[in-house]
């Protein structure tokens, strides 16, 4: 199974692929899921579709029946016209991320206990923040970036989703999907409260 949901989400070098083009022996047994939530930014009109052989079409058509009523008739229309039409509010949207995810790299680079890895697809950002457990921050220690997140929520009122979520404890995953003055106002938070508690 491959998500293409962010394939128009990539930056500098990285290129988007997709498994059975790339490997067409692999397309029998490859199932895509894209949708127009991302690229399109229609987060929430819940649109999506499935590439994948016959007899795992008809079993997701029968699970999804049973499981959901069917995608309302104005979604289904808006999502048609957004793939249908030209790409220019994406390529716009592209280098709006493109920009943040180019300061939110920076400025989590610049806090004393954080390392993150420079974002090429998505909205996201995914440093290690385990510099930051189990040492002194606004009166408090997180042992855990679970209890990090809090954390940075009760003293700054920043929100960030802890690496536990996906599996990887000591991460955090951050979102440049917001305006630039926020973006910059959450990570300066980010940044005083460590150096104040320095």
């Amino acid at each position: 199974m491959t998500d293409e949901i962010y394939e128009h989400l990539v930056y500098g070098d990285a290129t988007f692929s997709s498994i059975p083009v790339e490997a067409p022996e692999a397309a029998p047994r490859c199932v895509v899921v894209n949708g127009v939530a991302k690229t399109y930014a229609m987060t929430g009109w819940r649109v999506g579709w499935l590439i994948a052989p016959p007899a795992v079409a008809t079993g997701a058509i029968r699970l999804q029946s049973h499981m959901t009523s069917n995608v309302a008739n104005v979604s289904q229309r808006a999502a048609l016209a957004a793939v249908q039409g030209p790409m220019d509010s994406v390529v716009e949207m592209r280098a709006a991320f493109d920009r943040r995810r180019r300061v939110m790299h920076e400025m989590l680079n610049a806090i004393d206990g954080v390392a993150c890895p420079e974002p090429e697809g998505a909205f996201y950002a995914f440093p290690s923040m385990k510099g930051l457990l189990n040492r002194p921050l606004g009166g408090a220690s997180a042992a855990t970036t679970l209890e990090l997140a809090a954390l940075l929520l009760d003293e700054i009122k920043v929100a960030v989703v802890p690496g536990e979520a996906f599996g990887a404890p000591g991460y955090a995953r951050f979102s440049f999907a917001l305006g630039d003055a926020d973006l910059v106002e959450g990570l300066r938070r980010i940044r005083d409260l460590v150096e104040r508690s320095g």
